[in-house]
């Protein structure tokens, strides 16, 4: 059935235009109910058995919810107690043109199977499309297109013999549209009489934007993050969610309140608990860690899976290498393997094999949307947040030994001094030969009685990694420090038993110089087809004023800091030795770390400088862990393309697009390493609440007026000590901020100068649980020393504060 609308309109230019607006009716639009026997439908939504149990409405019923209910109280919709929901075309395009989050929030729930969310396209359907009346405006035209297909869906469900009891129920917070639907003889509710009156879950009611004062108690709720104001809601279950962390959303605010109101949400745990403040930093910053969804492992392959004829089309067999993988311990998402070996022209063939993930994961798919929309893969310290399923990241994806997997290799012939003689790029199979760890890896290379094919290779990939950075170095690139340490943990509790800062061995090295080259290779192979669409990553050179703090530090020490270009800062920062304090170089890495800009990922058609400051190389991109990070799947697919061994399609080639990917991928970087940074300091409270007080050596970092930062190498543990004390008298400061150092009554102390700390866990506030450091060298006498919240080695706090949890 047609309908059709024609009007006319002025243009720009004075002439007349002619509209014709056609709309199409059907009427094999399917109602989505189990039982229904007029429908043919092969999936339906809605179940028979509803199990609402509503002291208002007994009788099994389905609740239809209009615009405002959607918007304003999605949070009581995405509870498992409610589903059997009729959502109407008409509603669901309001609330996209008024919320994009809570649409979102909304389409998750349709694609949830267990919510049995409806949608059903009410302004197709030939009996529930209404026009527009004179004089109607558009929101009263919407009011009643709702009621009409309410009253259609009772109509529908009751012609069945079966469905005689079985009711459509609105809801609706609009009193007109309620008035209304009564005197038409619709059932009708607003949502919090309808929520009041479930029998199985009183405590739905919490989760209203709007409670009523009515059997209910008002509470205040106080944000882990100080900046934010205590929260007014309302509760019943007060008693239950005391020294809990919850999620509240707040409401309004009043303009004749002190607080602003809210409601409560959900409850995380108990504070203090591992797994709840995991969750809560999780949600802090913003990472998708919810499992994944039906829809999304629906396009991962059937088990079980091979390499099939069609696999190998645009690929080639590198089976009878032998290839090894270098990993930390315990690593089961392995992006990369490596392999290298004599050719007969004297010169030697490097070979850096990355997971062929592209080819799992096609452009479009929800598998790829959810991967784009995490972005990157987070590191915790005990868990990890995967970017994609399981079945891709440990297994199918996973470089393993001894199976064949499939991959992307960049393979260089190279001289004997390591320079590129020709780069070659291509789709391959592969069978690691051996998955070895750093020290595996060193103590093969190492051990006079090992002459076998793998260590051989991994001997010659030494000898050259160690050429190809020195080459690096010469040309300016920066060798910086920030100490990172590892947790050793029960295996029982899983809680943190032993706590130090990595070592790294040559392998280490070995591996990260064929990843950069394998990087910077691909960048510029992308670059030259895809001049305006390659995926780069860029390091801007930071501004002079940065290095202010470095330059005075090194002045104290009578050494100097150049910092007119990345060369001379590498080699000042070389030059800077003192056989009296070994540390100091080391010291002054950190420092030059903290001077340093931002990597980011951007399109080379919008933008013009490429530089990477911190590697010294013009063009650079990441292509060599496509497991973990969503950028180097775009740059695969790119490169694939650049090689004839995969199609393209229309984001591929789209700027804006690349440019909305690079502006996700920034953020989710940026907060993976906030919240991975947050769960080192967390698990530095677990471990400090099981080891009691330590006294250790560290070195002041920073002066301040009233304070000094001090490190602890040994930890990677990063605190302030106070010189002031508001319940004491002030001693006598001296800050001099040219040299720069600090006074205490008679005692100076200057950046880099050793001292002994007292290290506890302050949990008496279990909200802001915080390390404390208090002096112990040297004593200064007669100075009450004050503790305040303390930081690690990266400058975030200790205690993360989630905005939303207490």
């Amino acid at each position: 059935m047609l309908k059709s609308k024609t009007f006319v309109k002025k243009t720009r230019s004075g002439g007349i235009l002619k509209i014709v607006r056609e709309h199409y009716l059907r009427d094999d639009i399917t109602c989505g109910f189990q039982g229904c026997t007029e429908c043919k439908q092969e999936n339906p939504v809605l179940r028979q058995d509803t199990h609402m149990q509503s002291s208002l409405c007994q009788f099994p019923h389905y609740i239809l919810p209009d615009t405002n209910v959607l918007l304003h109280q999605i949070d009581v919709l995405e509870d498992p107690a409610i589903h059997n929901v009729i959502l109407l075309q008409i509603v669901l395009q309001e609330v996209r043109r008024r919320s994009a989050p809570v649409y979102k929030r909304i389409r998750d729930l349709t694609s949830n199977s267990d919510k049995y969310f409806y949608t059903f396209t009410n302004e197709y359907h030939r009996e529930t499309y209404i026009e527009q009346e004179q004089g109607e405006n558009a929101n009263d035209r919407n009011d009643r297109a709702i009621r009409t297909a309410v009253k259609w869906y009772n109509k529908h469900l009751q012609s069945s013999q079966k469905n005689k009891n079985l009711q459509v129920i609105l809801i609706t917070n609009d009193w007109r549209n309620k008035e209304k639907a009564v005197e038409e003889g619709i059932v009708a509710y607003t949502c919090e009489e309808y929520i009041k009156s479930l029998l199985a879950n009183p405590e739905l009611v919490d989760r209203l934007s709007y409670v009523s004062n009515e059997q209910s108690t008002r509470h205040l709720f106080t944000p882990a993050d100080r900046r934010v104001p205590r929260i007014r809601i309302e509760t019943r279950q007060a008693s239950v969610l005391e020294g809990q962390r919850i999620i509240v959303a707040i409401d309004g605010w009043p303009r004749n309140s002190r607080y602003p109101n809210g409601h409560f949400v959900k409850n995380l745990g108990t504070a203090g608990d591992k797994e709840t403040e995991t969750e809560v930093l999780l949600l802090e910053h913003d990472v998708p860690h919810q499992p994944f969804s039906q829809a999304v492992l629906s396009f991962l392959p059937k088990m079980p899976w091979s390499i099939t004829p069609e696999d190998m089309k645009h690929r080639i067999d590198l089976r009878h290498l032998h290839v090894c993988s270098v990993d930390p311990p315990g690593c089961t998402d392995i992006d990369d393997a490596l392999h290298c070996r004599e050719l007969e022209n004297g010169n030697l063939e490097v070979g850096v094999h990355i997971a062929d993930v592209s080819h799992f994961i096609r452009p479009g798919n929800a598998l790829d949307q959810e991967s784009a929309n995490r972005g990157t893969t987070v590191y915790l310290c005990d868990k990890r947040i995967d970017m994609v399923p399981d079945l891709l990241s440990s297994n199918l994806c996973s470089l393993r030994s001894q199976v064949d997997r499939l991959a992307f290799s960049c393979i260089w012939e190279l001289s004997q001094d390591a320079k590129i003689i020709n780069t070659t790029f291509t789709k391959s199979v592969i069978n690691s030969k051996a998955s070895l760890t750093y020290a595996e890896a060193q103590m093969r290379i190492d051990s006079p009685d090992m002459n076998d094919e793998i260590t051989k290779s991994l001997r010659l990939l030494n000898k050259l990694a160690k050429i190809l950075k020195k080459r690096r170095i010469d040309n300016g690139a920066l060798t910086l420090s920030s100490p990172e340490v590892r947790f050793h943990m029960d295996s029982e509790t899983h809680d943190p038993i032993d706590l130090q800062t990595k070592e790294l061995k040559e392998t280490n090295s070995m591996v990260e110089e064929f990843m950069l080259l394998a990087n910077i290779s691909v960048a510029e192979k992308i670059f030259e087809e895809f001049s305006e669409y390659a995926l780069l990553r860029k390091h801007p050179a930071p501004p002079p004023g940065n290095y202010d703090i470095l330059v005075k530090a090194a002045s104290s020490k009578n050494l100097e800091i150049k910092t007119d270009s990345a060369k001379a800062l590498a080699d000042s920062l070389d030059n800077a030795e003192s056989p009296e304090f070994p540390y100091l170089n080391t010291l002054l890495r950190i420092l030059a770390t903290r001077c340093m800009m931002q990597a980011v990922y951007f399109c080379s058609g919008l933008d013009s400088d490429f530089h990477h400051y911190g590697l010294a190389s013009p063009i650079y991109t990441h292509f060599t862990s496509p497991i973990r990070r969503y950028a180097d799947i775009i740059v695969h697919r790119l490169l694939a393309v650049a090689v004839g061994a995969d199609c393209t399609y229309p984001d591929l080639t789209d700027k804006q697009k690349i440019a909305e990917i690079c502006k996700n991928i920034n953020f989710r970087h940026k907060m993976a390493q906030y919240s991975q940074r947050a769960s080192v300091a967390f698990h530095t409270q677990l471990f400090f609440k099981n080891k009691g007080i330590v006294n250790e050596e560290g070195y002041i970092l920073f002066v301040r007026k009233n304070a000094i930062v001090v490190l602890i190498p040994k930890f990677g543990l990063e605190g302030t000590v106070f010189f002031d004390d508001k319940d004491r008298v002030k001693p006598k400061l001296l800050y001099n901020d040219e040299i720069p150092y600090l006074t205490v009554e008679n005692t100076t102390f200057y950046m880099f100068d050793k001292v002994k700390v007292k290290i506890s866990l302050d949990a008496s506030n279990i909200q802001h649980q915080k390390i404390r450091m208090v002096l112990v060298e040297p004593e200064i006498p007669g100075v009450t020393i004050s503790e305040r919240d303390q930081k690690n080695t990266n400058g975030e706090p200790v205690t993360k504060k989630c905005k939303r949890a207490k």
